[in-house]
């Protein structure tokens, strides 16, 4: 299991969205990456240096400090797809192999080379700046019913990240709440809910949601 990119997202004008800018375009980079947890969600910031977030309501945060993907899922897509898709094509941060990034466990430990430790957190949601990027109609749709959205993770400890680091699986919870289980939930079967509340490590919101479907939202 490797990182094969580090992708980062300059920002540019958004013609998907009522907003001005967007950082979906992400590049691979040859350099290392320094990478630290941004802090709350509002002020565009993440948690690779150098890149940005147009959607700061939606977007940016500990809890979606990164972003990955796996280049599998890309391979796949690119057949239905009929071109090619480089790394970083989804707005990813990191293009991994190897890593099965959709049944990552809520909470799942990830070392990336000697230092950085992530945790997986949640699911990607498509938005249309993503289908817009793509220039693929339906594609919210069509990513939605593949539920193979990919993984947000937190930063647990900072360091450099760099394409070709090793990953290491440190630590997986006890429960049964993946990556592709929760973006179910959160998606077309919302009677998985009241299930995502085993998983300590969900984002706030999520975990107020799914105790709202059991009928104890406070």
């Amino acid at each position: 299991m490797h990182l094969l990119s580090v992708n980062i997202g300059r920002p540019q004008p958004n013609p998907w969205k009522q907003l001005p800018m967007t950082g979906i375009d992400k590049q691979p980079v040859a350099y290392p990456v320094a990478v630290a947890a941004p802090g709350p969600k509002g002020t565009g910031a993440v948690g690779l240096a150098g890149d940005r977030v147009g959607d700061v309501r939606n977007h940016g945060g500990d809890d979606q400090a990164v972003y990955a993907c796996a280049r599998e899922d890309l391979d796949d897509w690119e057949g239905e797809f009929g071109r090619p898709l480089p790394n970083g094509s989804f707005g990813e941060n990191l293009t991994t192999a190897g890593l099965d990034v959709n049944g990552a466990l809520i909470g799942e430990r990830w070392r990336i080379g000697s230092t950085v430790v992530l945790e997986v957190s949640c699911p990607r949601i498509p938005c249309s700046t993503f289908q817009g990027r793509l220039d693929r109609a339906g594609w919210i749709k069509r990513f939605t019913e593949a539920a193979r959205p990919g993984a947000y993770l937190r930063v647990i400890v900072p360091g450099e990240i760099r394409a070709g680091d090793g990953i290491e699986i440190l630590s997986r919870p006890d429960h049964q709440v993946t990556v592709e289980r929760t973006f179910r939930a959160l998606t077309l079967e919302p009677g998985l809910l009241p299930g995502l509340l085993a998983a300590d490590a969900l984002p706030a919101e999520i975990t107020d949601m799914a105790r709202r479907r059991t009928g104890f939202g406070g």
